[in-house]
This record gives structure tokens, sequence and C-alpha cells, in this order.
């Protein structure tokens, strides 16, 4: 007999009053049915579902895993991959552009490092390069990457949990994501991340230009003694300005502009990759100067206390081009890094999509087994 079906139950219940029964003292109930001898009598009504029968465990077993490896991978929490893949993208990216990087900074801040006599001579791109390979060897190209590396795993995952929540949040009573609220949600995540993560970016800046710092330990320990707990946000107000948009149009425009194209070019990985590289280079060119305004704040001995001082100075010293000193590495950049970090996370999404399926397709595989057997 099948036990899914629903049973209607009638059963006697000796003592109970009809006149008794309330309800949350809204209803007054009775219950009054006669059996077989005319007599009156009180009775409890109800209806009960049996309740089916547990079936079988049919998850994949060992020896099927073993057949189908790719569904091992949704074993796994979706959101722990995620982060995961996050995270090994931000910090296989950053380890291939540190050289670029540091380059960057070096003239970012040559100016102000170099002092008011030397001021407006500036530093070329070929020029920084050669500068670091004469005075710190191969290895000077990646100084100050390890800060960055452990600046970006949180970094990274902070910033696509806030994406992903705060697009929730700006959903449209349809569920649908506008513009407005996906440059919002974009805005959002990037400051929840860079005010998070702010500190480890300012010691990496202090051990990528300061001389005689050799570990992060140490820039740390001088910071406090000298400067105080403050200095570690030193430049975070320019630093939340700049990465607001800069976060918000490249999100926006890397998910617009994919969305736009035909279905069978979206999930194709050079896609991912060009798309990647408009977006940011879009969001660099309006955001960069505000990139070097909060650099020139985090240095030792900056005469900038707000973003007020620092545009004009800055202006004043260098003249506008002064505002996108680095730009060019900065830009060169932009390809392997956001190509590596958004196209390995698309992969692993796609990938992880893949696996959910397999998975799926085990389990049915199991349940038709099991009700062969039954029959």
């Amino acid at each position: 007999m099948s036990n899914s079906g629903a049973k209607l139950v009638w059963r006697q219940i000796s003592g109970l009053d009809s006149n008794d029964f309330t309800a949350h003292g809204q209803y007054h109930t009775k219950l009054s049915t006669g059996f077989g001898n005319g007599s009156r009598r009180s009775n409890f009504a109800c209806i009960s579902m049996a309740e089916k029968r547990e079936e079988k465990d049919l998850s994949p077993s060992s020896a099927q895993l073993l057949k189908h490896p790719l569904a091992m991978v949704a074993l796994f929490p979706k959101d722990a991959a995620l982060f995961a893949a996050g995270a090994i993208a931000g910090a296989a990216a950053k380890t291939v552009i540190a050289p670029l990087d540091r380059v960057k900074l070096l003239m970012q801040t040559h100016g102000l490092r170099a002092g008011q006599e030397c001021a407006k001579k500036g530093i070329g791109f070929i020029e920084a390069l050669a500068l670091i390979r004469k005075e710190e060897g191969l290895k000077g190209y990646w100084k100050g990457n390890l800060p960055q590396v452990i600046r970006v795993i949180p970094y990274s995952a902070v910033q696509l949990f806030a994406y992903e929540t705060y697009k929730k949040l700006f959903r449209g009573k349809d569920g649908e994501l506008s513009v407005i609220g996906r440059l919002a949600a974009g805005a959002c995540a990037g400051m929840t991340s860079t005010f998070v993560t702010y500190p480890l970016d300012v010691l990496r800046l202090r051990l990528a230009v300061e001389p005689g710092c050799k570990t992060m330990t140490q820039v740390a320990l001088n910071m406090l003694r000298e400067e105080g707990v403050a200095s570690f946000y030193n430049g975070l107000g320019p630093s939340l300005i700049g990465i607001a948009p800069y976060i918000a149009v490249n999100f926006c425009v890397f998910d617009l502009v994919k969305k736009a194209l035909p279905e069978k070019y979206q999930k194709r990985t050079e896609t991912s990759m060009v798309t990647a590289l408009v977006s940011a280079t879009v969001a660099t060119l309006m955001c960069y100067p505000l990139d070097t305004v909060r650099r020139q704040m985090q240095m030792r001995g900056s005469p900038y206390m707000t973003v007020l001082d620092a545009f004009p100075g800055i202006v004043a010293r260098d003249g506008l081009v002064g505002l996108y000193r680095g730009f060019v590495p900065n830009a060169l950049k932009t390809l392997p890094n956001s190509s590596i970090r958004l196209t390995t996370f698309d992969s692993v999404k796609r990938l992880i999509a893949a696996a959910e399926k397999e998975y799926q397709n085990i389990v049915e595989q199991n349940r038709k087994k099991l009700e062969q057997t039954a029959d």
C-alpha cells in the first residue's frame, strides 16, 4: 500500500467535554456525534497525514564520486568555493603585476620624496624600472608584495561578499537591479572592503617606498611608536572617495557589457578578459587622480591633511600631469590584473555550476535505481 496517501481518521477520546473546548479564546466548538447505541458522546476530530517513509540516502557513493570527480566540487559549500576562488585569483593577479605596481608607486611619490628643491623633476616609467634594478636588484620589483597578497585575500573576500549582499539590498520591488542600484552596490562594496583592509595597504606603501624598512613588523612598530595608530588610516578619506566610483564603474560596466552580449559569447573566456579590460580601463581613467592624492597623503611627513589641500598642492607642484603620475604602469597592469581575477572567478563559477549538475545527475540515477528496486 502506498505510504504517501492522506487518511481521515475519527477517534473517540473518553472524558473530553465538548463544552470546554476553546481554541485561543476565539472559538467555542461543541463536538457531538451519535454512535451505534444512539448515545451522545464527546469526540475529537482531527486530520492527520501519514508521513511518507523516509527514502534511502541518494547521495553519490565513494565509487560514483571517483568515477565522476567533478561532482566532488559540489560537496563544498558554494560560498566557500567562491571565497577561495576570489582569494587565489586576487593573490595570483597581484603577484604577476607586482613589478608594475612598484613602479607606479615610485612614480606617484617621487616628487614628494625627492624634496621641494627637486619637486618638479618627475620620474619616467623606464627610469623607475632602471632605478629599482640598480638599487635593489631583481627582487626589488616584488618588494612590498607580501603585505599586498595578504591584504588582497580578505579584501577580495569582503568585496565579493559585500557586493552580492548590497545587490540584494538595492534590488527593486520587481527583483531587478537597476543601473543606479548596481552602481550603489559596487560603491558600498568597495568602501566596505577598503575600510576593513586599509592598514595593510598603508603598510604595503611604506615598505615599498621607504628605505631602511625590511619587514612589515618593523614598519608597523615604527609607525606606532613615531606616528600613532591614526597613521594607519592616513588618506582613508580619498581612498573611500576614490574606491567607491572605481568599483562602482568597474563592476557596473563589466556586468552590463557582458549582459548585453549574445548568450553564446557570455560564457567564453576571452569575453571575460576583454570585458574586464574595458571596464577597468574606464574606471581607472576616471578615478586615478584620487589614487595619486591618497598615496601622497599616506607618505611620512606629507604636507597634505585633506583632499582639498592635496589636489591644489599637487597641481601647483607638478601641474595637472602630476595627478596622473604612474598612470602608464597602472594601465599596463590592468590587463593581467583584471583578466586573471575576473576570468578565474567566472571560470570557477562555471565549474561549480557544472559540478552541481553532475551531482544532481548522479542523485537522479540513484533515485531511478531505488524506484526500480521498489517495484
